[in-house]
């Protein structure tokens, strides 16, 4: 029955959205094509539920140039970054196309954050529960931290996500991150994940 209740919710949640917001979409294509040179949208493949492939969308925020699988911008400074895809980035708008992949059925509102296809091969048995659920705009992660956490700390947030999901908690984790957006909280990422930080603590003792 949660399901049931969860998909409808989102099919209409979604669906209100882009037609109340097509002028701002329209408007954020329009500024995104005029101030630098690529598509508006950026499509990449990514994993959804028992790591099925989807394609997934975002406003570009990134120069065309800029390698598709780097690592997330560190702060509103990065030379990658278009003007008009700092602004976006900071307020989140970034992530409205993916309202279209709500609607398809490719995510959902709230659950785990989309990552790439080829990360499923790195995660434990415990990493991967959180392909049990669809994806989504929003999660427990990135309202208990955002770009502060780690990589493991927010795959153990997913998989708390996937064991205490419930309409309650989607609702409480939306609101949260309306307070969130509203605040500019947690936009850049500022820790590195535990395994890069022990790789990056062993060259450095290599080198003393």
């Amino acid at each position: 029955m949660r399901t049931v209740l969860k998909r409808a919710f989102d099919l209409i949640v979604s669906g209100l959205m882009l037609v109340v917001l097509a002028p701002v979409l329209a408007g954020i294509v329009v500024a995104i094509r005029l101030s630098s040179r690529g598509p508006a949208v950026f499509r990449q493949e990514r994993a959804g539920r028992n790591g099925r492939p989807f394609a997934f969308y975002k406003f570009r925020t990134m120069r065309l140039d800029a390698a598709p699988f780097g690592p997330s911008p560190k702060s509103g400074a990065d030379p990658r970054l278009t003007r008009i895809g700092r602004f976006l980035r900071e307020y989140s708008l970034d992530e409205l196309p993916q309202l279209v992949n709500v609607l398809r059925g490719d995510m959902s509102l709230v659950g785990p954050r989309p990552l790439y296809v080829a990360q499923i091969a790195e995660w434990n048995e415990r990493q991967r529960t959180r392909l049990a659920v669809k994806p989504g705009l929003t999660g427990l992660a990135q309202i208990s931290g955002r770009g502060g956490l780690t990589r493991e700390e927010k795959l153990e947030l997913d998989g708390r996500y996937v064991e205490q999901a419930s309409l309650r908690l989607d609702t409480r984790i939306l609101l949260a991150t309306l307070v969130q957006i509203l605040a500019r909280q947690g936009i850049y990422e500022k820790r590195y994940s535990e395994a890069q930080r022990t790789r990056g603590q062993a060259r450095d003792n290599r080198q003393q």
